[in-house]
């Protein structure tokens, strides 16, 4: 019966376009999940990973002439298939303005190009730099890189696209349908897709063809994760197959995928929270047990990574991660559906030797809600000339918006007509309610606003704190 019911998807994926090695790879999707096998990783069968080399130790001890040749056989992948609808974006997330750069409005892809062009230029190396976006990206972010003028890139293509699968009808095991949005009816299979659309594509053999031996993936949301000779330095020098960069957890990174080991295998596995069983919440939540998060940057040998493909036939046995949602994710009164995804990092599993590498926070700066792009946009940070997002201790306030009024970005955009106050002086900054910004607002300490129940304003030049909007009476 399961068998008939993916015919169903599978004769949905043909109609829709779809290659076979996509519709292979949601095939195995489908039966691990009908199988029912167990998603949950225990946390008796794992040990925590507590001792991992960190950068800032081990960077004395890196030939400074090997990484800069690492570095020059690296290439550059960002994920950019995010559309960034939970900020009620319509277009490309990485479109998104983050912040002003010598007075120019810069993008996340202005920024992650300007990265590019300047370790092109400081290390004398070609960097190729290829986006795997989705049909609903590609148009607008290749028109980005074909405009701008300093970027140059032959030979090896600038984009892959990733796959779209169906969402599944909870109720029947059956592909959903909603007339109201055809569209609404895919989704992505989770970024562990790149593996399998690298294959597919065979950029893999266009890499190694033109001396390309390191690929460096991660997130085009995360502005930290720039280009590095040192990482592809440590990469190179470990002879590891796959690394992944991992950082510190602090309690706000209480709920992320972090790394553990395989008691049985003894290899590393990245265990998200939608695979810890509900008793094992504690553990896994536990900072001190398990102090080490997945940033999501990988780095993975291109001969390897190949190699290892070629003997699946392009699909990698990722563990299945089941994402419950409704077909409108606006809407919870629509049909519960079951997005079948694979992350990324979770292929750490599949390699022998694969290791981690601790990085400071820099290497980690993530951009997924507005309280994000509010910290981005304020003055705890500077853009430099290097396209670097600096900061004095990465250490931020905490930002919470009321998601009522804060939560799509023409909304926030509407409260901050003159940009968003300034932290430098803040712990916090907690908004409840309405509020629109004057120009010149400045936060410190534990600042707060809660709801007056009416539309409220910030005049300009005052300073908010614990009690709210406070008098300059302090000179």
């Amino acid at each position: 019966m399961s068998t008939d019911k993916f015919e169903r998807s599978a004769a949905k994926m043909r109609d829709h376009g779809m290659s076979d090695i996509a519709i292979a790879q949601f095939e195995r999707l489908y039966h691990v999940w009908q199988q029912d096998e167990s998603e949950w990783i225990r946390e008796a069968d794992v040990e925590p990973l507590t001792e991992v080399p960190a950068i800032r130790d081990i960077h004395a001890d890196i030939d400074h002439d090997q990484a800069c040749e690492a570095f020059k056989k690296t290439a550059f992948l960002k994920l950019n298939g995010g559309l960034g609808t939970s900020m009620g974006l319509e277009g490309p997330k990485s479109l998104l303005p983050v912040r002003r750069h010598k007075a120019r409005r810069m993008r996340f892809l202005d920024i992650i190009l300007g990265q590019v062009i300047t370790a092109r230029a400081k290390q004398d190396a070609s960097l190729p730099l290829i986006l795997m976006n989705s049909f609903r990206t590609s148009h607008d972010s290749m028109a980005v890189l074909q405009h701008n003028r300093r970027f140059v890139q032959h030979d090896i293509p600038m984009e892959i696209i990733q796959h779209v699968e169906p969402k599944i009808d909870i109720a029947t095991g059956l592909p959903v349908t909603f007339e109201q949005n055809p569209e609404l009816e895919w989704c992505p299979p989770g970024h562990g897709d790149v593996f399998t659309t690298l294959w597919e594509s065979g950029l893999l053999d266009t890499l190694l063809e033109h001396g390309i031996e390191y690929l460096f993936i991660s997130n085009s949301d995360n502005l930290g994760a720039r280009p590095s000779t040192t990482l592809a330095g440590v990469f190179a020098q470990s002879d590891a197959p796959f690394m992944v960069e991992v950082a510190r957890r602090t309690p706000a990174d209480r709920k992320g995928g972090h790394v553990v080991r395989d008691r049985k295998t003894g290899r590393l596995m990245l265990r998200e929270m939608s695979q810890v069983h509900p008793d094992d919440k504690e553990h896994a939540t536990d900072i001190a047990k398990h102090p080490y998060f997945n940033t999501n940057n990988i780095w993975v040998r291109v001969r390897q990574l190949r190699d290892r493909l070629a003997q699946t036939q392009g699909v990698l046995a990722l563990p299945v991660i089941r994402n419950r949602k409704t077909v409108d994710p606006t809407d919870s009164t629509t049909t519960p559906v079951l997005q079948l995804e694979t992350a990324m990092g979770a292929a750490i599993a599949l390699f022998d030797g694969a290791t981690c590498v601790e990085v400071d926070r820099p290497r980690f700066l993530p951009v997924k809600t507005t309280n994000d792009l509010f910290i981005m946009r304020s003055d705890r940070f500077h853009l430099t000339d290097s396209y670097e997002m600096e900061d004095g201790n990465y250490i931020f306030p905490e930002v919470d918006l009321d998601p009522r009024f804060y939560k799509n970005i023409a909304d926030f955009d509407e409260r901050f007509p003159y940009g968003v106050p300034s932290l430098a002086a803040a712990k916090s900054f907690t908004v409840h309610g309405d509020w629109t910004f004057g120009q010149d607002v400045r936060c410190f300490s534990a600042a707060v606003l809660e709801d007056e129940g009416h539309p409220s304003y910030v005049p300009n030049g005052e300073f908010v704190g614990p009690l709210g909007v406070e008098p300059d009476d302090w000179q």
